[in-house]
């Protein structure tokens, strides 16, 4: 099935302020399904999810990818959301259910689950020797504002963040989305005032979206005063590029001693792919065949 999520870039007629905008409903309705996740957990693994996806469609390179790994020290664990350069994205949280009180607001405490006393980790791999990683204390664990403040502290870009999910009383996803908006170096304090202005005037991003606004609606809201022009759109997917292919040569990489050890104590394995949840099994036989691969060795 074609996801109907979309994503839209615009930029300010003087070219110095960028606006992205997400409905990442379909998307976040994905994962819910994937990892039958608690509300709170919902919550958090849709923000992450639908910030993945925007910086993913940021990356220049066809094969690059971007990961970011939440680790507040909260009780949702370690949380990790990874896309490429079509905004493609997949979400894997440690801890699918976890229960919390609505927070003071009466909202999801996502902070809560989360935690706030970790780290935002951000990895990209532009296919160079080695992949990009930048760190952060987190600012709040609600994900949008350690977002904000990742790009502030390691890539030195003026950014705001939005993010918003919002969950049924059943559990399944009602609306999702979030926006990302960038000042250029040479934004002047103008654009600055307006944005700013633009930005108070929203209300919360989850509210945006299950009013029925659009990404390029949003998108023209957030430059409302600065000339928006509609520069692209692309529809991610939830996508997980894990294959049989993929964990044969992760069991592989284990070593002899391993393979030898699933051989004669399990008499096989079963490999559960975090992100999608779909299930590998290997024979005996099959496993005994890659012991062979990996170290040149006949016998078990």
């Amino acid at each position: 099935m074609d996801s109907m999520a979309i994503l839209t870039r615009a930029l300010s007629d003087d070219g110095s302020v960028m606006a992205m905008a997400i409905d990442s409903t379909d998307l976040v309705r994905r994962a819910e399904q994937i990892h039958r996740t608690s509300a709170v957990i919902t919550a958090a693994a849709g923000r992450l999810l639908t910030a993945a996806s925007m910086m993913g469609w940021l990356l220049k390179g066809e094969g690059d990818t971007v990961t970011l790994r939440l680790d507040g020290g909260g009780p949702a664990g370690v949380l990790i959301a990874a896309a490429d350069s079509q905004g493609r994205v997949r979400v894997s949280p440690q801890n699918p259910v976890v229960e919390l009180p609505l927070n003071e607001k009466g909202k999801l405490d996502v902070g809560g689950a989360v935690g706030r006393a970790g780290s935002l980790s951000v990895i990209r791999d532009l296919g160079l020797r080695e992949p990009y990683i930048g760190q952060v204390p987190l600012v709040s664990g609600e994900v949008a504002e350690d977002i904000t403040s990742y790009f502030a502290v390691s890539e030195q870009t003026p950014t705001v963040c939005g993010l918003g999910v919002l969950v049924n009383p059943d559990l399944t996803v009602r609306s999702a989305g979030g926006f990302l908006v960038q000042l250029l170096p040479f934004a002047g304090e103008g654009s600055i005032s307006q944005l700013e202005q633009n930005i108070a005037g929203l209300p919360p991003v989850s509210a945006v979206f299950d009013s029925g606004m659009s990404p390029e609606a949003l998108c023209k809201q957030l430059l409302d005063g600065l000339g928006p022009q509609i520069l692209d759109e692309c529809r991610p997917s939830y996508y997980c590029p894990c294959s049989r292919g993929r964990v044969e040569r992760a069991l592989v990489s284990l070593g002899p001693e391993e393979l030898a050890d699933m051989i004669r104590e399990d008499h096989g394995a079963e490999v559960c792919c975090h992100f999608c949840d779909k299930r590998y099994c290997f024979s005996e036989d099959e496993l005994a065949a890659l012991l062979r691969q990996c170290s040149g060795k006949g016998e078990v």
